[in-house]
């Protein structure tokens, strides 16, 4: 049998590049802010019980314990989020949850200031995390852009109320607010792949 001409077509496809690729995008979008949400979770908790144990800081407790409140809200939504795609959740989800309780309990025995310094560190990387996937979904997926838009804000609030709660009083401000901020961007380059 003759081979075929070079004009036949190709009976093989070829790979096509961006094929899945949004896919992709989504599962790491949806792994890595459910990873997120959990792990703000997870500090609140800390936070609100090594304050409750404590006379005299119900109002602190209080307010570890609303913020909780909101960050669950948002961590199920990306449960059914991440139900509905059939992403799974980051395989190193244990870590992050005893990485995120001992930094809820280190700043909470730091005092009041530490914890919010914490709140507020954590806060301002989510809410420009948020705001980069916000841009980039707001034409393809507008319905998750809004969402997120609305997380986005909440988050915001809590910064904004650290900051109102002497955030930047903290002993080692500078340093805790850095090492913080880096743990959570390390957290978010990790969460989007494992």
């Amino acid at each position: 049998m003759p081979e075929p001409l070079a004009t036949e077509p190709r009976r093989t496809p070829l790979p096509r590049p961006g094929r899945g690729a949004m896919r992709a995008r989504m599962a790491q979008i949806l792994r890595v802010d459910h990873a997120g949400e959990f792990g703000a979770v997870k500090i609140y908790e800390a936070q609100a019980r090594i304050f409750g144990g404590v006379r005299g800081k119900a109002t602190i407790t209080a307010d570890m314990v609303e913020m909780q409140a909101g960050e669950a809200v948002h961590k199920a939504r990306f449960d059914a989020l991440l139900t509905r795609h059939g992403v799974r959740p980051t395989a190193i989800l244990p870590l992050w949850s005893l990485a995120a309780t001992g930094l809820g309990a280190v700043t909470a025995l730091m005092g009041e200031k530490a914890a919010h310094a914490c709140t507020e560190a954590v806060e301002s990387v989510i809410e420009q995390h948020y705001a980069d996937q916000i841009a980039e979904l707001a034409d393809r997926e507008p319905e998750l852009a809004a969402e997120l838009t609305k997380f986005r804000d909440e988050e915001l609030e809590h910064h904004d109320h650290a900051v109102a709660h002497g955030s930047r009083e903290a002993p080692g401000y500078r340093l805790l607010s850095a090492v913080i901020k880096a743990g959570c961007r390390v957290a978010i380059k990790v969460s989007e792949r494992v």
